[in-house]
């Protein structure tokens, strides 16, 4: 934010940048979504290309053992 002195009095001019730790969060959260992406396909790729009930749970055991 730009401040800026206009007849005595400061006003706050909102800026277009995004904050840094807006960015920081996002990239994060990316970064985790294509990982969880990758592990899905692996996951997959290995077990046939089919996404069976029992493919999904086992999927999501492995991304929450990851998780931690």
């Amino acid at each position: 934010m730009a401040n800026v002195l206009t007849t005595g009095t400061w006003l706050s001019v909102p800026s277009k940048k995004t904050p840094f730790f807006v960015r920081l969060f996002r990239a994060q959260i990316e970064a985790r979504q294509r990982h969880a992406d990758r592990a899905v396909e692996q996951y997959l790729a290995v077990h046939g290309n089919k996404f069976t009930d029992d493919a999904e749970r086992q999927i999501e055991r492995l991304l929450f053992k990851a998780g931690r």
